[in-house]
């Protein structure tokens, strides 16, 4: 339940916009998932971050819908290997 209430407010923050639907990254942000940071190094970088992405305070994005997004991008399966992929071993 945390996994689907954490990507649906991955959306509704707006992270999607810089680090892909499913925090696979893009052109202005890095790539979340899979295998996110530790949460503490995460939250705090959301919090004070001074770079090109504004710091997210409390008052905006709650320690709670951090902790659910947080559950969402641990919950981000790995890519496959090309090898596993039939298709792609043509």
């Amino acid at each position: 339940m945390r996994t689907l209430k954490g990507k649906t407010l991955f959306i509704r923050y707006g992270c999607f916009q810089c680090h892909g639907t499913v925090g696979q990254g893009g052109n202005a942000g890095p790539k979340l998932a899979p295998d996110p940071l530790p949460y503490e190094a995460l939250a705090n970088f959301v919090r004070t971050t001074n770079r090109q992405m504004p710091p997210y305070r409390e008052a905006v994005l709650p320690n709670e819908d951090l902790a659910d997004i947080y559950a969402y991008l641990q919950s981000v399966p790995k890519t496959p290997d090309y090898k596993t992929i039939p298709l792609l071993n043509e």
